[in-house]
């Protein structure tokens, strides 16, 4: 039987917990990890933040994966090289104006630009590439009602991975209650297993904390794998009323905008208040702004149900959005390094005046900052000529 409160049941076997810890007025650099490793424990890709007194814990944050060692290269010794990072990769989502996906687009129907300035396309691909993505559940009592109907929605989602395809499963209800009831995996029975371990209990809702640590988790699965060419997505369920988040709304939209990675959401905003007052905005209409804006910034899509039958088509119509995608990369113009937000669009050619198609992806991005990194490798000397077939030594 599903337990019913945190203070009788002791977390699943596979959870891990996120605390960002107490609440703060002021806007914090982004903090280092703290790892709080327990006796005996196995190490979890989350670390686990005690309660203390004093001074706020830092908020968590997780590693990131190490940057992979450069092959080795036939090199001068003391040479320097500099690997090009500059190229922004863009999924792109081509609708009509029913917002029908079109998925005959060529190349050179394409246009990118950055502050209004155009862009030379790089790369262009129709190609399925494997999916990471995350599927973050609100299991607050706000949603009990829905709660069963929510499991098997994240059911249809998970049942639509194909080979390569990698899931978290994320449940989430106050700062302190953000809990990883499966890490990456494409393994589905493991995910069905962590839907069904679901279960709803009472605390102050944490939507952009939630967010903001899946989204996280998700731009940093397997960053830095050069032959890695995978689409990143965070799935979120919930009613989109956040009530006592650590970090603030302007500190999530920074964060994405350092990360590709595409945000559906499928809020059950109908129970919330809908009247709204003379000064200060309804829940409702609160809810809806976030949901709509973390959509739009991300190239993602958000969906309003009116109805838990319409669930089941939700479900089916983000797997067919995750799949019917294009990707094109640019290598930007403005070559400045001044951690500028540049602003992104994407125009499509109109095969008619009757046909209109609209491209859909990020709104922008963070410029790097600062020079890059110069990278010595080890030296490496190649044999001599004459000993062909022989392996090199370093």
């Amino acid at each position: 039987m599903a337990p019913q409160s945190a203070s009788t049941t002791a977390p699943h076997a596979n959870q891990t917990v996120i605390r960002p810890g107490g609440a703060t007025a002021t806007p914090t650099p982004r903090p280092t990890p703290r790892a709080t490793p327990a006796a005996n424990a196995a190490p979890t890709p989350i670390d686990r933040i005690a309660p203390s007194l004093g001074e706020p814990p830092p908020a968590p944050v997780l590693k990131p994966k190490p940057t992979p060692t450069p092959p080795e290269e036939d090199i001068d010794e003391g040479s320097i090289v500099r690997v090009n990072t500059e190229l922004v990769t863009l999924n792109v989502r081509v609708i009509d104006r029913n917002n029908r996906p079109i998925n005959n687009v060529r190349e050179n129907e394409f246009h990118v630009y950055e502050d209004g300035v155009s862009q030379p396309i790089e790369s262009f691909t129709r190609e399925e590439v494997p999916i990471s993505y995350g599927l973050a559940v609100d299991t607050s009592q706000s949603l009990r009602s829905q709660i069963q109907a929510v499991i098997d929605a994240g059911k249809t989602i998970v049942s639509s991975n194909k080979p390569g395809d990698e899931t978290f499963l994320v449940r989430f209800i106050s700062s302190d209650k953000i809990e990883t009831m499966q890490d990456f995996t494409s393994n589905k029975d493991l995910l069905m297993d962590g839907l069904d371990d679901l279960y709803v209990e009472g605390g102050q809702t944490a939507i952009i904390d939630a967010v903001y640590l899946s989204a996280e988790h998700v731009a940093e699965y397997k960053k830095g794998d050069d032959s890695d060419r995978r689409r990143r997505a965070l799935i979120v369920i919930t009613d989109g009323e956040d009530r006592n988040s650590f970090y603030h709304e302007p500190q999530l939209f920074q964060r994405l905008r350092e990360e590709d990675v595409q945000i559906y959401i499928i809020g059950f905003v109908s129970e919330l208040d809908k009247e709204s007052g003379f000064i200060r905005k309804s829940p409702r209409e609160k809810a809806v702004d976030l949901i709509n804006k973390l959509a739009t910034e991300t190239g993602g899509r958000a969906f309003f149900p009116q109805s838990l039958s319409e669930l089941p088509q939700i479900a089916n119509e983000i797997v067919h959005d995750l799949r019917t995608q294009y990707v094109l990369a640019y290598n930007p113009t403005n070559k400045l390094r001044d951690g500028s937000f540049r602003t992104i669009k994407v125009v499509v050619d109109d095969v008619s005046s009757h046909d209109k198609r609209i491209a859909l992806t990020r709104n922008g991005r963070l410029a790097p900052k600062g020079e890059p990194a110069p990278r010595k490798l080890p030296v490496t000397r190649a044999p001599a000529k004459a000993a062909t077939g022989m392996n090199k030594t370093p």
